[in-house]
């Protein structure tokens, strides 16, 4: 099992957030990808679209089935990693580096503070 970045928060639906500043990049757990199976089709949001904290970002597609991405944070879409449309694979090797969007947060320490540290989402995992 690949380690868990200790600086990224959590949410109970496998997605990760690193938060630098007023910005966070988001992602999919390598929990989320091994439960998936080999990526093969990711649809991301455009840029400059608003989420709120929860609220479904895109999707993402698998061998095994289509799940929806959840935004950890509310927030506007600053940057789209496009990489991911021609290689969605690559979640399935690198799912911490594997970034999908980035957000300018609404409330950086208000909403990121109920996401899970590490430990809280590695015991969630068991």
């Amino acid at each position: 099992m690949v380690t868990l970045p200790a600086d990224y928060k959590y949410t109970k639906d496998h997605e990760w957030i690193d938060v630098s500043g007023e910005k966070g990049k988001v992602g999919i757990t390598d929990y989320a990808q091994a439960q998936l199976g080999d990526v093969v089709y990711i649809d991301l949001p455009e840029v400059g679209r608003k989420l709120k904290a929860g609220e479904s970002f895109g999707t993402i597609e698998s061998v095994k089935a289509v799940s929806e991405l959840y935004s950890p944070v509310s927030g506007e879409v600053v940057e789209v990693n496009g990489a991911l449309k021609d290689k969605p694979d690559v979640i399935n090797s690198d799912p911490y580096g594997s970034w999908m969007i980035v957000l300018r947060m609404a409330a950086a320490a208000g909403e990121s503070g109920g996401l899970l540290d590490a430990s809280k989402y590695g015991e969630l995992i068991k």
